[in-house]
């Protein structure tokens, strides 16, 4: 069986969505062991459609402590500012950041990331691309 999933919204859908879990768990079974996880939406493809554009706009513009870091670098210092991390020692020296995957974070952590890559930015002077810009006030927009 290949993994499904429901969204549910409102307390209105939760018997349909019981009854579906029910018949899909029961349908699932006669193959072998079903797994039923609850969990809140990850972030939607638009908002890691915002977060690269913004990344290379810092990446492009920003010197931190001397170095140019890449986007893939700076979405790791961002994480890292969103939710305190850990650092362990390296195997081999140095240390490692145990790092916080955005592809997990829920959609309102991900705008909370977003909210502090565009404050840093703003503090930094950093110029957005046309395409950041678009991309944020689309942002700015659509946050309740």
């Amino acid at each position: 069986m290949t993994s499904i999933t429901r969204t549910v919204k409102a307390l209105a859908e939760l018997p349909s969505a019981i009854s579906w879990v029910l018949d899909n768990a029961t349908k699932g079974l006669q193959g072998d062991a079903v797994v039923i996880t609850l969990g809140r939406e990850t972030r939607s493809k638009d908002q890691n459609a915002r977060l690269w554009p913004s990344l290379q706009d810092v990446a492009s513009q920003v010197d931190w402590y001397g170095n140019k870091l890449s986007k893939e670098d700076w979405k790791d210092v961002f994480s890292a500012a969103w939710k305190k991390q850990e650092v362990v020692p390296g195997i081999d020296g140095g240390f490692v950041i145990m790092g916080i995957r955005t592809s997990k974070m829920s959609k309102a952590e991900f705008s909370q990331l977003l909210e502090i890559i565009y404050a840093f930015g703003a503090e930094k002077n950093v110029k957005w691309s046309e395409k950041s810009l678009e991309i944020y006030a689309g942002y700015r927009e659509a946050k309740p």
